[in-house]
């Protein structure tokens, strides 16, 4: 393994990692939410409950997401310090903004799990919306950066020996800033979403068939409903400014080889960069001119256009976005599905099989945003900065590199058990709070969910 492959291998596996535990901690805080003012305005336990055991399974996530986040930001130097060196001036703003709001949800965090009994109802409640915003705000300033190197702005280069002129604020205002950050916020609601309403579809069919599996899962899902119809929109937003922004990456995504008018949709495929052809693809004549352009004559840049060591590789990021595009149009059904339930007065817990779907869909949500990251990273190679530093000219020249990939991957492998080991902990805690209460009051299976 080469050191430039070591390099980039460790900081996939540190962001594959990460990005788990990153979508939980902006996503739960807002299903807790919901949670905490159902039981504000109801009085029913239950959401109290569920609110509480969300939390705590939040305070784990949280500490594991941390460790991970601060290993990023040192692999960032270490291994890349050629790349801090031209963006360190431009990026420090929003990194250090987002160290802010990382502070901030820690210090809220401490009161929201802390404080039950030492606030009030309303004081608590607000801690819970800062912590909820501290989020969202660390994705948008963590966010701003990767759109920067997507689309640089707010510098140009000195002369030999002279200092670039930069603008740190044109810099984080980039194209993608916000466009992104709408598609990972919606992204990570969704994934959490249904990753919550996994666990408690899978306790139900396990037999804990209890008011608080169905207030979380009813929760859970229609959450998830939404967010997951609101995402096709900001892929709509987002693919056209890829398509502005980055054509090689849009050619890439959608296995597109050559330039013109009414390009075809792809839909699945095996794409031959040697051959320029795609295998076993649906083609929908002038799908994807229309989705760029909003009209069949729009013209869209082909990779064969593109310069052989500028393309990004095709295989990876055309199955990546298919995977990602297949899950999310599952998702969207699912919701609408939810919906039909709602507007129907239908218990969400049946028919079985839509409670075994919402299984497989918790897991699936989390690889879609996976498959997101691929698109977006690796679609942006050869490049680490777009368009100004190749990913190859970043790296360290220290030796060695597969070492310490090979030790952070132990580490993540060895903080992958512990999480597992706690919420496991955690979960069969909860059960038995769960059914001491459930076989005190009563208030268990369809007839719970019939309050929630």
């Amino acid at each position: 393994m080469t050191d430039l492959l070591a390099a980039r291998s460790q900081m996939a596996v540190s962001l594959a990692f990460h990005i788990v535990f990153a979508a939980i901690g902006i996503g739960l805080p807002a299903l807790m939410l919901v949670s905490e003012a159902l039981w504000l305005r109801t009085g029913r336990d239950v959401y109290l409950r569920l609110t509480r055991a969300w939390s705590r399974g939040l305070a784990v996530l949280f500490a594991v997401g941390a460790v991970s986040g601060t290993v990023l930001s040192f692999e960032l130097g270490l291994l890349w310090p050629r790349f801090m060196e031209v963006a360190g001036p431009l990026v420090g703003m929003p990194f250090s903004l987002e160290g802010l709001a990382f502070f901030t949800e820690a210090i809220f965090l401490g009161i929201y799990l802390y404080g039950w009994k030492r606030v009030s109802r309303g004081a608590h409640f607000a801690a819970g919306v800062v912590v909820a915003l501290s989020g969202a705000a660390s994705a948008l300033f963590v966010l701003s950066v990767n759109g920067w190197m997507n689309s640089p702005t707010g510098f140009i280069p000195g002369d030999p020996g002279s200092a670039p002129v930069i603008d740190p604020v044109a810099a984080m205002t980039n194209p993608f800033w916000i466009a992104n950050t709408v598609h990972m916020l919606i992204a990570a609601y969704t994934a959490t979403a249904f990753g919550a309403a996994a666990v408690h579809a899978w306790r139900i069919l396990k037999g804990a068939d209890t008011a608080l599996h169905h207030a979380g899962l009813r929760i859970a899902l229609v959450v998830g409903a939404v967010m997951a119809l609101l995402q096709p929109l900001s892929g709509d937003v987002t693919a056209r400014l890829v398509a502005h922004e980055q054509p090689a990456k849009l050619a890439a995504m959608e296995a597109h080889f050559e330039t013109g008018p009414c390009a075809p949709l792809r839909i699945g495929g095996w794409p031959d960069e040697a051959t320029g052809t795609v295998r076993f693809d649906l083609e929908i004549p002038c799908g994807l001119s229309l989705l760029v352009g909003h009209s069949p004559d729009a013209v869209v840049t082909g990779l064969n256009d593109i310069p052989a060591d500028e393309r990004p590789p095709v295989l990876p990021v055309h199955i990546a976005f298919q995977v990602m595009v297949g899950i999310g149009t599952l998702l969207a059904a699912m919701g609408v599905w939810t919906g039909v339930r709602l507007v129907r007065r239908l218990p969400l817990h049946r028919p079985l099989w839509f409670l075994r779907l919402a299984v497989v869909a918790g897991p699936l949500a989390f690889v879609a945003i996976q498959a997101g990251w691929v698109v977006t990273e690796v679609g942006r190679q050869p490049w680490i900065i777009y368009g100004v530093m190749r990913t190859e000219d970043a790296v360290t020249p220290m030796p060695g590199l597969v070492v310490p990939f090979t030790a952070f991957t132990l580490l993540y492998v060895f903080l992958s058990w512990v999480v597992v080991v706690l919420m496991r902990r955690i979960a069969r805690m909860e059960d038995a709070e769960d059914a001491e209460w459930s076989g005190g009051s009563g208030d268990s299976g369809a007839a719970g969910e019939a309050g929630a």
